[in-house]
C-alpha cells in the first residue's frame, strides 16, 4: 500500500476467523483468555501495520472486556479497526464476535490496544493521519482523545 499522509479506517480494518480447537480451550471447554489475547493482538498488529506501513509494536492494552465465553468447535471472528492515532502511536479496536453456524454473531470480547510504528532501525516513526467518515468513527475518535488522556493521567500518576 502507498504510503499517504491520511488514511481512512476502511483501508487498514482487518478480520480474522479462527475455530475454537481443543488446545485452546480449558477443562470447561471454554477458549483460553491468553489465546484469545494472542489472537487479539495479532488482529491488532496487522490493522496498524496496514494503517502505518511500518512494522509496529504494541505498546498498551488499554481494555480487555471478557463479555461472553466461547467454547470449543465455535467459529471466532476478530475484526480489527483504526480508532484514533497520535504522532507514533495508534489506537486499535478488536472486537470478537462468535459466529454461529447460521451467521448470526455474538460479542463476546471487546479489545483497545496502543501500538506504535517502528522504522529499520525499531525507532518510532510518524503515522498517517486517520480520516474518520462515518458517525460510529467520529465517536469513537473523540472517545479516542478521551481514552489518551486517561492513559496520559495513568502515566503520569503511575496507577
Amino acid at each position: 500500500m502507498e504510503k499517504t499522509e491520511f488514511r481512512y479506517v476502511a483501508d487498514s480494518r482487518t478480520q480474522q476467523v479462527q475455530i475454537v480447537l481443543p488446545q485452546h480451550a480449558n477443562a470447561y471447554k471454554r477458549l483460553f483468555g491468553g489465546v484469545l489475547m494472542q489472537w487479539i493482538d495479532v488482529t491488532a498488529a496487522v490493522t496498524a501495520r496496514r494503517h502505518s506501513c511500518f512494522e509496529v509494536t504494541t505498546a498498551r492494552i488499554d481494555m480487555l472486556e471478557f463479555v461472553a465465553p466461547a467454547y470449543v468447535g465455535s467459529t471466532v471472528l476478530l475484526d480489527g479497526c483504526i480508532t484514533h492515532v497520535g504522532t507514533t502511536s495508534m489506537e486499535v479496536r478488536v472486537d470478537t464476535y462468535v459466529e454461529s453456524l447460521d451467521g448470526n454473531r455474538e460479542r463476546v470480547n471487546r479489545a483497545y490496544l496502543v501500538l506504535v510504528a517502528l522504522d529499520e532501525q525499531s525507532n518510532p516513526v510518524r503515522v498517517p493521519r486517520l480520516t474518520p467518515v462515518t458517525q460510529e468513527e467520529q465517536d469513537e475518535w473523540q472517545a479516542g482523545i478521551k481514552r489518551r488522556a486517561l492513559r496520559k493521567k495513568r502515566r503520569v500518576e503511575r496507577y
